[in-house]
């Protein structure tokens, strides 16, 4: 059983797919790790570290992946990187393919077994394998500390001889896990803390973190919630209830955070270029999902924009890989427990379950065709 590891290619991705702790714990079951040169070295993770986890060090990506039973990797890899792994293998990884569907048959025609971590059901099995959540919480971490950091005053209300210095004011939108860090990060930090959500059930979430929840709160507020704990797409009229809520409020913000992403969907657009304009200048909004294509119309990927009243709006990309030691051990956390699962730890061989659950709703492609049910033709 060999377990490739390659460096990261797709964009500016700092993370690394195993750490010392799991290339041990994986070789303990039985594997021959390899590992590609300086693959950890965004993360902090030397290459004499993995070696002295008992892993062996490959000088390029086509020497680490060769003959190869599982791939890991933090991005979907390019089919092309893949050459030279076995028919079958198993590649584990964020594979993001809604709209990139030629990419996923690329992935079909490898004959590799590719798995989306991203797909993982929210259930209490597979908590410690939700690469969603683990990430998500560092961004929501992250997001507030580079609001503060953009800010450029002080967050906590502070008593001085000088006078006193008031609280900021921090207004989270979206409270999936990401938002409730989010929360929960501006409160330690000292913010008066607001926060909104189309579902329901994140009001009682929010206030007990000691925020205050703004929301329309009509009926079809009350259904707005997938059976997977998801938001559901709102309609265009409370769309635009809620956003005549949300401008007065935003209006006062000195933070605004936004974190809604709804799976396979553009992020929804939160914030309209007035509503920014109503903003004092020096504030300051972080959009978390500007890889989306964000929830503020005037976000812009990767960079840092200051609008013409003053406003300083966030983009920053990959906001895990921000925290790359951090994010890379709880990510190679999250392979470990799944991998765990496909492996026989007594016969020390892979040993996959295809009726397994979390199998079928990660499984994408096998023997070479794409085999998720949302990615089939449709009828």
């Amino acid at each position: 059983m060999r377990i490739a590891v390659p460096s990261e290619t797709q964009g500016n991705e700092t993370r690394v797919a195993a750490t010392p702790d799991t290339v041990k714990r994986l070789i303990g079951m039985g594997a021959d790790f390899v590992v590609q040169s300086r693959a950890g070295l965004s993360s902090g993770i030397t290459d004499s570290e993995f070696e002295t986890a008992g892993a062996k060090i490959a000088s390029s990506a086509a020497d680490t992946v060769r003959d190869a039973d599982v791939v890991l990797q933090v991005r979907r890899p390019v089919a092309d990187a893949l050459h030279g792994v076995k028919p079958g293998a198993i590649v584990l990884a964020v594979m993001d393919p809604y709209g990139n569907e030629a990419e996923l048959q690329k992935l079909a025609d490898a004959k590799v077994s590719a798995f989306a971590m991203e797909f993982m059901p929210r259930i209490t099995r597979a908590q410690s394998m939700d690469v969603l959540s683990s990430q998500a919480n560092l961004a929501g971490y992250r997001a507030v500390v580079d609001g503060a950091a953009e800010y450029g005053r002080a967050l906590p209300m502070m008593m001085t001889a000088a006078g006193t210095v008031p609280a900021a004011r921090i207004f989270i939108m979206g409270v999936g896990v990401a938002g409730l860090q989010a929360i929960a990060t501006a409160r330690r930090m000292g913010g008066v803390v607001t926060a909104t959500d189309v579902r329901p059930a994140t009001k009682e979430q929010v206030e007990s973190l000691g925020a205050k929840f703004l929301a329309v709160e009509d009926e079809e507020f009350q259904q707005a919630q997938t059976a997977g704990g998801y938001a559901k797409e709102m309609s265009k009229e409370y769309q635009a209830k809620q956003a005549e809520l949300t401008a007065s409020h935003i209006a006062k913000q000195d933070i605004v955070i936004t974190t809604a992403l709804i799976p396979g969907r553009p992020a929804p657009k939160l914030i309209s270029a007035d509503m920014v304009k109503s903003m004092r200048p020096g504030s300051v909004i972080v959009d978390l999902a500007v890889e989306r294509g964000g929830n503020c119309e005037l976000a812009k990927p990767g960079e840092v924009f200051v609008t013409g009243n003053g406003v300083k709006i966030v983009g920053h990309l990959n906001v895990p890989g921000r925290l790359a030691a951090t994010a890379s051990s709880l990510y190679a956390k999250n392979l470990f427990a799944f991998l765990e699962t496909m492996i026989d730890t007594e016969k020390k061989e892979l040993a996959v379950n295809w009726d397994d659950e979390l199998v079928t709703a990660t499984l994408l492609t096998r023997d070479g065709a794409v085999v998720h049910p949302n990615f089939q033709p449709k009828s």
